[in-house]
């Protein structure tokens, strides 16, 4: 990636919505040049998608909770199971599977501490796998809207199978 195109990514980052010739405008180049650059970026897998991002208060779910969670045995058919049936439930926004002391680490939204509760005890806690539940409900969410390049060297140019999950948001945005 080249400062254009990491210019170009900040930009849509910030507002998907605009158009190339929006896009060309801001950066000073023909529209031509920019449609063909951010076709690239799509080809190359540097750009996945395009996201609405929503007020969780205004769809009923302002309360937002942490859940790690430990299987046993941690081995892979039981985690790919816990993965596939946690990422169903409409509450998950997030999985991340981790190192160290918990399996997973879920980021969920709830009408409220009552949802939670029940949803850590009526989906989590009912699986035989799990060995621990630890919940922290969020007060806050900062999110980072922009991810750009880090300096140094450059990102591998295929990202794809290496796993993981975006966000609500695509990025967990």
């Amino acid at each position: 990636m080249d400062e254009l195109d990491s210019a170009l990514v900040t930009l849509l980052q910030r507002d998907a919505r605009q158009t190339n010739r929006e896009l060309a405008r801001a950066l000073g180049i023909a529209p031509s040049t920019c449609l063909e650059r951010v076709r690239a970026l799509h080809r190359r897998g540097v750009i996945v998608g395009h996201h609405a991002k929503v007020d969780l208060s205004r769809i009923g779910r302002p309360v937002q909770a942490l859940v790690a969670v430990r299987l046993r045995p941690p081995n892979r058919p039981v985690i790919e199971s816990f993965q596939q049936f946690v990422t169903q439930l409409p509450e998950t926004l997030s999985v991340f599977v981790v190192s160290g002391a918990e399996d997973f680490l879920i980021h969920v939204a709830v009408r409220d501490t009552e949802h939670l509760h029940a949803f850590v005890l009526d989906h989590l806690t009912q699986r035989r796998e799990i060995a621990d539940v630890r919940t922290s409900v969020v007060f806050q969410h900062m999110h980072k809207p922009v991810a750009e390049p880090l300096p140094g060297r450059s990102a591998p140019s295929d990202r794809r199978g290496r796993g993981g999950y975006g966000g609500p948001d695509g990025d967990g945005r």
